[in-house]
């Protein structure tokens, strides 16, 4: 059994959580939190899995780290903190960890990350041995396992299109949706998520890596944005009221350009209610999914549906980016120390034991 760490319990910590006790060779060794609310919870109620694990929470990194664990499941946010997860990221690379983390944009596409974030990284696995493996929560496999795949299962392929769709109404992570995303703010705020050049940081690896799986050369990467006010007051179950005439939906594309024409494109339809904004993309529940489209010839579209923590969406969301996350750090145990990306880590079906283990 691999010992195996789990740092941060937001929306993708208990998620991780889940997943590495499910995980047959994987063993919950400990759990670093940032709240000093959380210091001393057991990891069964961080998660929410309604039980015990016997292994409570703990902020004190040093210790985790020097008891030279074999995988770190990073999942703390890198938002507003990029240079802080990078630091805890080195740390635990340099400790000799596998490393997997959805936390840095810029190494979806680790062979054309700005050099000032695989230099660190690089030496910290000379220095240790450990390795790292970034992918997203968005989900990572839908813009890059899953479309490669489809893509392959087509006579011509003209573009390719994966898009997110979610109503945020019942997602429970206020800072992100109202200061990073600009829910319910008022419609002359520019929100950070979506600022210029911000969606490009976030998803241009992931086209990047698309089109250099797809053996493409790209002229360019475009952003498109449009946004929506909300005709009127709207309460949610988590996040409480968005006024009308704030901020009610956003639509943006990260736009890969080969020859003139768009033709790899990450697209995000967001909304905070489904009142708002009726006319762009929506789920089949009205709720939320992942979806790609493969133009060409056969016309192919895969849509993805996950509900996780009591039927939610987002959380269904988020539990698999985490399961695809966990589920790789066994490849990376066997592989060679090394920065590793989408294209590298293979999807492999579930590990011997875990089909029809009971869920934790």
């Amino acid at each position: 059994m691999t010992s195996t760490i789990v740092w941060g319990t937001g929306n993708i910590g208990r998620a991780a959580i889940r997943a590495v006790e499910a995980h047959p060779t994987l063993k919950l060794a400990a759990v670093l939190v940032h709240d000093p609310a959380k210091i001393g919870r057991d990891a069964g109620d961080l998660a929410g899995l309604g039980h015990d694990l016997g292994v409570t929470a703990t902020v004190d990194a040093d210790a985790v780290l020097a008891a030279r664990p074999g995988a770190v499941v990073y999942a703390a946010s890198g938002d507003l903190r990029p240079d802080d997860a990078l630091a805890d990221i080195v740390r635990a690379v340099r400790a000799g960890a596998v490393v997997v983390t959805p936390s840095l944009y810029a190494l979806y596409d680790q062979r054309n990350a700005p050099p000032e974030l695989r230099e660190p990284v690089l030496a910290a696995i000379a220095s240790g041995g450990g390795s790292l493996f970034v992918s997203g929560i968005d989900p990572g496999w839908g813009n890059d396992v899953l479309p490669l795949l489809l893509s392959g299962l087509a006579t011509t392929v003209d573009a390719i299109r994966c898009q997110e769709i979610f109503d945020y109404s019942t997602y429970d992570q206020p800072e992100a949706v109202r200061d990073l995303v600009g829910m319910g703010r008022p419609m002359d705020y520019e929100p950070p998520m979506i600022a210029p050049t911000v969606p490009t940081m976030v998803w241009g690896g992931q086209v990047r890596l698309m089109a250099r799986a797809l053996g493409v050369e790209l002229d360019e990467i475009r952003e498109t944005l449009d946004r929506r006010p909300l005709d009127a007051t709207v309460t949610t179950s988590t996040m409480g009221d968005f006024e009308a005439g704030t901020q009610g939906a956003v639509r943006f594309e990260v736009q890969g350009v080969v020859d003139g024409v768009p033709r790899i494109v990450v697209e995000h339809v967001t909304r905070i209610h489904p009142s708002c904004a009726q006319d762009w993309p929506l789920a089949a529940d009205g709720v939320g999914a992942h979806r790609v489209i493969v133009e060409g010839r056969p016309h192919i579209e895969v849509t993805v549906e996950a509900t996780d923590e009591d039927g939610n969406r987002s959380a269904g969301g988020n539990a698999t980016a985490a399961g695809r996350l966990v589920g790789a750090i066994d490849w990376l145990l066997t592989a060679e120390p090394g920065l590793y990306d989408a294209l590298d880590v293979p999807l492999r079906p579930a590990p011997a034991g875990k089909l029809g283990r009971r869920r934790p």
